[in-house]
């Protein structure tokens, strides 16, 4: 630990002369038509070394009541933060809490920083991190068998400032939550030998995610399909839940694509609907549930939907017109729920991808106990967690500073 400090005050002192030397050149170092020069202003510049002073030229301009530090902007300051230190803060704010990051900061990299601190540098760098998110697509011009489109939604505690005037699921009618939408796309270029069941392409998984609503959002999950190469697919494949908004974002957004509902849900349908079919004591809930499923399996939806009718009319009188309704999801779906067909075709019918991602992304870092966000602030860690969980920290921040021409470059 002595020597870590030993190490870090030499890089400090190694800052501080390159950063004041006189044989630094800075962009834009002289004054414009108008200007007045004002050197030797001092910086107290907090660095992945610790802090360091600075001297450097101040312009401002009168006319305009504008001032400008040229070697500020050409370090790429955050405040007065380095961008490798607002870059390891935002790593350590997109894993866990304010305060928890900045106590792992302190102890594994021995970085002084508040929690406060890490919450303004967020806000503050999280829109360059959501513009970063949209650029770079992958340059492959080689064609990929399957793309797969998933989306979801999950709600999110807010403030209460965020939920006036908002219907909830509460007792009253009022909401503690506001959901977001997330977004991912990966691809399958392969099958398991042994199994032949499909296999995701590892770290293939992006996401995006946002408060928008459903037709923003669509365009969002557009263009990041469209970065991933989609235009080179052999299929697309989208899976969703019964919501609504998703079918309509498909139509909309990939009027091509193989749409597929996820079994799993099916699944949770039929069983509610067996169990009002056949309400106890009647045993019949179970068997019928099983037998409906294997029919399912086999693209035999239209049976199952004949069946249950037939099951509705015995009920007579007393049927409820609710089950109606629970029929008429099964109707609604059919043509997404040819479960043989699309497993003959190699490929996945579950929505697990962004149903986990919902859980991974969203929900180990906005929806912890006792947290409670506004929108601003939600958004930005919701964007650094898509790009940490995306894999693409690394190429996110160095667009941001400018860094691939360096990034593989040795030492002599």
């Amino acid at each position: 630990m002595g020597l870590r400090e030993a190490l870090l005050k030499d890089g400090r002192g190694l800052l501080e002369n390159l950063y004041t030397g006189s044989k630094v050149s800075v962009a834009e170092d002289a004054s414009r038509p108008g200007e007045k020069r004002h050197p030797e202003r001092k910086l107290e510049l907090h660095t992945i070394f610790g802090k360091v002073e600075i001297i450097r030229s101040y312009y401002y301009c009168p006319a305009t009541h504008t001032g400008r530090f040229p070697l500020d902007e050409a370090l790429g300051l955050v405040q007065s933060f380095s961008p490798a230190l607002v870059r390891l803060a935002a790593r350590a704010a997109a894993r866990e809490g304010y305060e928890a990051a900045s106590e792992d900061l302190a102890e594994l990299a021995h970085i002084q920083i508040e929690g406060r601190q890490i919450h303004r540098l967020v806000n503050d760098v999280a829109p360059q991190v959501s513009v970063a998110l949209k650029e770079g697509p992958i340059e492959d011009p080689e064609p990929i068998p399957v793309v797969y489109v998933e989306v979801d939604g999950t709600g999110v505690p807010m403030v209460g400032d965020e939920l006036k005037g908002r219907p909830g699921k509460q007792a009253d009618g009022t909401s503690k939550t506001r959901e977001v939408k997330l977004g991912c796309v990966f691809t399958q270029t392969r099958e398991d030998p042994e199994t032949g069941l499909p296999l995701r392409d590892p770290n293939s998984t992006s996401y995006v995610g946002s408060f928008e609503n459903s037709q923003q959002f669509g365009g969002r999950i557009r263009h990041e399909a469209l970065r991933r190469g989609v235009g080179r697919a052999g299929k697309v494949v989208l899976v969703g839940d019964g919501a609504a908004w998703i079918w309509e974002l498909a139509r909309q957004n990939f009027p091509e694509a193989i749409e597929i509902l996820d079994f799993y849900h099916v699944l949770e349908r039929l069983h509610d609907l067996c169990l009002e079919l056949y309400p106890p004591p009647s045993c019949w809930a179970s068997r019928m549930e099983e037998r409906w499923k294997e029919m399912l399996k086999k693209d035999q939806v239209d049976q199952v939907i004949a069946a249950a009718h037939r099951r509705l009319d015995e009920l007579g009188d007393s049927k409820d017109r609710k089950l109606e309704k629970q029929i008429a999801y099964f109707e609604n779906h059919r043509s997404r729920m040819r479960y043989q067909t699309y497993r003959k075709q190699g490929l996945f019918y579950g929505s697990g991808v962004v149903e986990a991602g919902c859980k991974a992304v969203i929900g180990q870092r906005l929806k912890e106990s006792g947290m409670f966000w506004s929108e601003p602030g939600a958004t930005s860690i919701l964007q650094l967690r898509c790009v940490l969980k995306g894999h693409r920290w690394d190429e996110c921040w160095n667009r941001i500073n400018f860094c691939e021409p360096f990034t593989h470059q040795t030492a002599a």
